[in-house]
């Protein structure tokens, strides 16, 4: 018998994942709540609830190019195997659960997803590298995707979260993700992706298509920390989420990674990165090894410290990740500092023979200050396909991420790790890019009529750059963040269902705006004008002027969504060097559903380095609702 809120379900083998993707597109569990029969010879019947509605996975492309699917290290079926999709799925639309936590206690709470009422649909397109390790990440077919997309089309779906991305900014007419979201914009569905964790590495930003909802990772008010004391008395601020501590409390013997090297480890800076098979036994068993972060992954460090015999290890972050910790469920006792904190840590090793450090087991501590901040990862801008388009467009929380977790793989991924876990804490823009479309599954549910692109206005619009502190966002080293790391800042959902004006834009639109980027193969039937549309002119609710020279004038269209007989005033924030003139100042709208339009026009004057970009924003208000769009602009 099944539960209240359950539904029965007669499938035909033990992974009930396999025959939901045949059965999604029959099978309503809320129309037809009666058992569904399947003439095979195995029946067995299962209960589950109405979250998951439709499963179904895409290994033609796959296999296409690396050849049949190793099914020891994953299954033909939608089934996740590997726990990032488990993870984004939950943060998306889990349910809420008492008592959840990271291996060792960490994060303990009631977790819920961002939308808990949502139904899902999952799309499995992501499958293992052939002799690659898990760890190392996975790959995505465009043939695939857009098989799946198209499925999703059909099936009905509202939102589609896409935690996938390239390696490096793809122009969209060679890109299959951007061309499948395109048609799924057609059909008035919202795509949401990540926006690469490259960062901060400028122009590398990926998922820059203008129907895209692009997604930054920011951290949260949350820290796991483990600080280490070292033989002098320094105390150092750490973080980590490792459930193990060391046998006992006393100082160890600590070793920097380059001076336990086996011998045939050339003595450069990979020596100190704790690479597979670098260390020696003989020197570091029993020892704190400190190791560099850079090449390989930060759990596999962990690994090869724990097969040297290490007692444990501290990572040290590269100034690339500066101040941002990323914690991992690593495989010993361990904690990750600072970049600052790594080369004292070093200038103390190099300063005594005598080095000793103890590592303090973590703890969770909640209502850290200041936050949110930017992750170093996150990609950054500016857009490297079209610059007069802002990306990434918005921010969410993408650092240390807690969620559900799949049992067919271990926390860290690492083949000889055996331990299984329900939830798990994990880093990406991967992370921040369901929380988005969470919020964009409410906004949908609240205004059922609006477009994807009035949905994706509001949500940009709304955004905040002001953290918990009350002063602007900052990058993880304390550096103030600017558009193109935030976009139009950090999301803030509650603002968004209610933003006062959108800006709203058409599938027609968007290929207007292709057609300045190349053939049309995404619409064949689509003829571009003789004269090429300006981009700028775009619909878009941000402004970018790349190459300023002179001045450029631009049209926008908004649309009220807020309260009949609304008056608008503009205001605006100019970026340096440059003036900002919005014609009309003034915005008067006497009903719901009316649109009014106005030019904004740039101007340079310049000061500043050419090809350096400065910022400001351009603000409607009516006293009561604040529409903010960034602007972007460089001089020639």
């Amino acid at each position: 018998e099944c539960g209240q809120n359950q539904r029965a379900l007669v499938i035909e083998e033990w992974d009930p994942f396999q025959f939901l993707g045949k059965v999604s597109a029959k099978l309503d569990p809320v129309s037809n709540p009666h058992t569904a029969t399947v003439n095979v010879n195995l029946m067995i019947t299962m209960c589950y609830d109405r979250k998951l509605i439709g499963a179904r996975y895409y290994l033609k492309g796959y296999e296409a190019q690396y050849g049949p699917l190793n099914t020891t290290s994953d299954r033909r079926s939608p089934r996740d195997m590997d726990g990032h999709g488990t993870h984004t799925a939950s943060t998306v639309g889990g349910r809420g659960v008492p008592n959840a936590s990271a291996l060792g206690g960490f994060s303990r709470g009631t977790a819920f997803g961002g939308a808990p009422m949502a139904r899902l649909a999952i799309y499995k397109v992501c499958w293992p590298v052939p002799s690659k390790g898990k760890e190392n990440g996975n790959t995505c077919l465009f043939e695939d995707m857009l098989a799946a997309i198209d499925d999703a089309i059909q099936d009905g779906v509202h939102i589609l979260s896409v935690s996938i991305g390239s390696a490096s900014p793809l122009n969209y007419t060679q890109d299959g993700l951007a061309l499948g979201a395109l048609q799924a914009t057609k059909n008035n569905i919202l795509v949401v992706c990540s926006g690469g964790n490259e960062g901060p590495t400028p122009s590398t930003v990926v998922n820059t298509a203008p129907w895209i909802l692009t997604v930054a990772a920011s951290s949260i008010d949350r820290a796991f920390v483990a600080p280490v004391k070292l033989g002098n008395g320094l105390k150092i601020k750490g973080q980590s989420a490792t459930p193990y501590k060391l046998p006992q409390r006393k100082m160890y013997p600590l070793v920097y990674a380059g001076e336990v090297v086996n011998a045939d480890v050339p003595k450069t800076y990979i020596a100190g990165q704790c690479l597979p098979g670098s260390l020696s036994p003989q020197k570091a068993k029993g020892k704190l090894v400190f190791c560099l972060r850079g090449n390989g992954t930060r759990v596999g460090k962990g690994m090869e410290v724990k097969r040297a015999g290490g007692i444990g290890y501290i990572l040290g972050n590269s100034p690339a990740n500066g101040a941002e910790l990323t914690v991992d469920a690593h495989v010993l006792p361990a904690t990750a500092v600072t970049s600052d904190d790594a080369i004292k840590l070093l200038q103390y090793i190099n300063s005594t023979k005598s080095r000793k450090a103890y590592i303090y087991p973590g703890k969770t501590v909640l209502q850290v200050k200041p936050a949110p901040s930017m992750a170093g990862f996150s990609s950054r801008g500016p857009n490297a396909i079209s610059p007069e388009i802002i990306k990434p467009d918005i921010a969410a929380p993408g650092l240390n991420i807690l969620a559900a977790w799949t049992g067919g793989n271990a926390p860290t991924k690492i083949e000889n790790d055996h331990r299984r876990v329900k939830y798990n804490l994990l880093s990406g823009t991967s992370m921040a890019c369901p929380h988005v479309a969470a919020a964009a599954a409410l906004l949908k549910a609240i205004h059922p009529d609006w477009s994807s692109s009035a949905i994706k206005s509001a949500l940009v619009t709304t955004a905040g750059t002001v953290n918990n502190v009350g002063t602007q966002i900052t990058d993880a080293s304390g550096n103030k963040a600017d558009p193109f790391q935030y976009g139009s800042g950090h999301f803030r959902p509650e603002k968004a269902a209610d933003p006062g004006l959108v800006y709203d834009a058409s599938y027609t639109d968007y290929l207007l705006f292709l057609c300045s980027h190349g053939d049309l193969k995404s619409n064949p039937t689509f003829t571009c004008p003789k004269a090429t549309p300006s981009t700028q002119n775009l619909n878009y609710p941000s402004f970018s002027f790349p190459g300023l020279n002179g001045k450029v004038t631009v049209k926008r269209t908004v649309t009220n969504v807020g309260g009949k007989g609304s008056v608008y005033f503009a205001s605006v924030e100019p970026p340096l060097g440059v003036t900002v003139k919005v014609f009309p100042p003034v915005l008067y709208f006497k009903h719901v559903g009316e649109t009014k339009s106005f030019e904004v026009t740039v101007e340079g004057w310049f000061n500043v380095e050419k090809g350096v970009y400065s910022f400001g924003s351009l603000t409607w208000s009516d006293g009561v609702h604040n529409v903010r769009s960034p602007i972007a602009v460089s001089a020639v």
